[in-house]
């Protein structure tokens, strides 16, 4: 059974501690950890300057890039909604910690869906093919001393709980998706197989991994989160 894991793991273990130490209210949001380039990174904290200095004195992470901030978005950013506090958006390399991570959730056929963080802590929410992946992965996780504390766990029929911005019907083509390989490199499935597994035709599986994914990259970036009333 498909399974999400929501942990969360101190920053000394993953990243930024070293900002936290500096910028006690600075937080994160990372916008998509999927594949190997370096992830554009949501932050905020006293000031943009005070939060850059604290990042490029930070040795778990590099700046690669700042992008923008709140005052520079265009009607078609898919940065914060207006009226939330200033963020600012930076491409962002990590170091060690964070590599490890990966390597042990996907080498475990897990994915990241959400990272963000705050008051030194990683909150991170994962999804795994079955509970053995969890624990395969747990596991590991405990024996390079991550510390991971899992505050829940929850199953594709926890759909509401869950708080998944995806409908029912988009939360299972991604959970199939992800089971069948399709998100793998390379795929362990084309989009015309996995239509076929679906029973549904290759136009409109393409549309629905389009909408969920437009989906889960608005709600990471948003905070938007509660579940869509209607399927698209």
């Amino acid at each position: 059974m498909t399974t999400v894991v929501e942990l969360a793991i101190p920053a000394d273990r993953l990243g930024f501690a070293r900002t936290f130490d500096r910028e006690s209210t600075f937080e994160f949001q990372v916008g998509g950890m999927i594949g190997g380039s370096p992830p554009l990174v949501w932050t905020s904290g006293p000031d943009r300057d005070g939060v850059r200095r604290a990042l490029e004195s930070d040795p778990s992470v590099e700046v690669l890039a700042s992008v923008a901030d709140d005052g520079e978005r265009s009607s078609a950013d898919d940065g914060p909604n207006p009226g939330q506090h200033d963020r600012w958006l930076f491409r962002l390399e990590f170091g060690d910690g964070v590599k490890l991570f990966e390597e042990i959730v996907t080498e475990n056929d897990g994915a990241i869906l959400t990272a963000r963080g705050r008051e030194g802590r990683w909150m991170l929410k994962l999804l795994f093919h079955d509970r053995a992946s969890v624990s395969a992965c747990h596991e590991l996780l405990e024996q390079y001393e991550f510390g991971a504390d899992v505050t829940r766990i929850s199953g594709v029929n926890d759909l509401a709980s869950a708080q998944t911005p995806l409908t029912e019907t988009q939360y299972e083509t991604i959970c199939k998706a992800h089971e069948l390989g399709y998100f793998d490199v390379p795929r362990g499935v084309t989009l015309k197989e996995l239509a076929a597994e679906l029973d549904i035709s290759h136009q409109a599986l393409s549309e629905r991994l389009r909408r969920s994914h437009a989906a889960l990259v608005s709600a990471e970036l948003t905070d938007r989160t509660a579940p869509m009333a209607i399927d698209p």
